[in-house]
């Protein structure tokens, strides 16, 4: 089956607010086996709802709706639905009670506008929102449903939890989808594509999928199958068989699954080793340091890091000696090991990760052009480093930088205990 999403407000339109609504919706219904066909964003206008309800009707079987059922008078969704399908806006009892305890609950006076929330339409059922004073709606037409619920973010999820998401699936009997996503850090997609094109043959022979899901620094790759009659624990066996011979195939690459991070997976090595970091950043900025802290539990492996962006800093925080960048310049292999190195003194650590480079847009030569980074990687027998170039993007090149920083490191950790 197929679904489509409207979200309604100038607000998304003009680029005040970011529609997060639809990306939540569009992996949520994915899992439930129905496929999001084309995403759709109108102003707050009687004639552009009603025109792309009748648009997605034509396409698909469930029209999502998020948005316009505020208090105030440019919020007409409500009005405009009623209209559409046929019926008129009566008081809900339930519904005026509970908004009632709701400002009662936070001791605010509830106005004529928010009563009148407690108006909606005859015909529609009404889905109950425990987090807010809009409540969803459920219509049917001709077989197809339309769901229409608020805007703010958390109390649409709210109520897709607590009904849409059960009602969807009783009324169309959908069959669900088992997703599992394996990510990699440090290949292209076409090379990561020509390395394991017999694996995916396999894996697509079994009736499953694969998505390739780029990003800067990283890969995704999401492996599907649908769990028809009853068999969601075969599928799911399958999909755990081919990540595992992924995983076996490129260790180098795979490092996580799912939602985990590089600096996730990284910092639960260093916590079961008792192992620890310390970080020099120059062209990186701290955000190696950023994505390390990110993680619940940072301190445990985490000792401290130096932004050393200027040489002066280089000098007096991390013992780089004036005649490396004097002769080699901050950007180069000499000065990245001694910032390492001074690293890891300095903060007593197991490992230490350092990073120098033209982040750009400026500042490059032909020796050295926008997007070189030198990242050296100091550890307790020895210390060593590397050059990469990563094109003229800065954010881009930031970015790239600490995911494979922070690769190369997990890389390392394993390889020093066979050592």
């Amino acid at each position: 089956m197929i679904a489509e999403i409207i979200t309604i407000g100038d607000e998304i339109l003009i680029g005040q607010t970011i529609d997060t609504n639809s990306a939540w919706l569009g992996e949520q219904l994915s899992l439930q086996g129905i496929r999001l066909n084309r995403i759709v964003t109108i102003s707050d206008v009687p004639a552009e709802i009603i025109h792309a309800v009748d648009e997605s009707f034509s396409r698909a079987d469930l029209v999502l709706m998020t948005g316009g059922l505020g208090p105030t008078q440019d919020d007409v969704t409500k009005e405009t639905l009623a209209q559409y399908f046929d019926t008129t806006l009566e008081m809900h009892q339930e519904v005026l009670e509970g908004i009632t305890a709701f400002f009662t609950s936070r001791g605010r006076e509830m106005l004529e506008v928010n009563r009148k929330q407690a108006e909606l339409p005859k015909n529609a059922d009404i889905l109950m929102n425990a987090r807010g004073t809009a409540m969803g709606m459920w219509f049917e037409k001709n077989g197809k449903v339309l769901i229409s619920m608020p805007g703010v973010p958390y109390e649409m999820k709210g109520i897709m939890r607590d009904f849409g998401f059960e009602k969807i699936r009783n009324f169309f009997h959908t069959q669900p989808i088992i997703h599992k996503t394996v990510l990699t850090q440090g290949i292209g997609e076409s090379f990561l594509a020509e390395t394991i094109s017999d694996w995916e043959t396999a894996l697509r022979n079994e009736g499953m999928f694969l998505a390739y899901l780029p990003s800067p620094g990283m890969v995704k790759l999401r492996i599907s199958g649908y769990a028809e009659n009853g068999n969601a624990d075969k599928i799911e066996n399958r999909i755990d068989h081919y990540i595992k011979e992924l995983r076996r195939r490129v260790p180098e690459f795979a490092f996580g699954s799912d939602r985990e991070t590089i600096a996730e997976v990284v910092g639960n090595m260093l916590q079961e080793r008792k192992q620890t970091l310390a970080l020099a950043e120059s062209c990186t900025g701290g955000f190696i340091a950023h994505l390390v802290t990110s993680i619940a539990g940072s301190s445990a492996h985490f000792m401290g890091g130096v932004v050393a962006y200027s040489n002066e800093a280089k000098i007096n925080l991390l013992e780089v000696s004036p005649d490396s960048l004097a002769s080699e310049g901050a950007v180069s292999e000499k000065v990245v090991k001694e910032m390492a190195n001074g690293a890891r003194k300095k903060f007593n650590a197991t490992f230490a990760v350092a990073t120098s480079g033209v982040a750009g847009p400026d500042g490059g030569t032909d020796e050295k052009p926008v997007g070189t980074v030198w990242i050296a990687l100091a550890g307790p027998k020895k210390t060593v480093a590397k050059k990469v170039i990563f094109g003229k993007s800065r954010s881009r090149t930031i970015t790239v930088s600490a995911l494979t920083a922070l690769n190369w490191l997990r890389n390392e950790i394993f390889k020093s205990e066979l050592e």
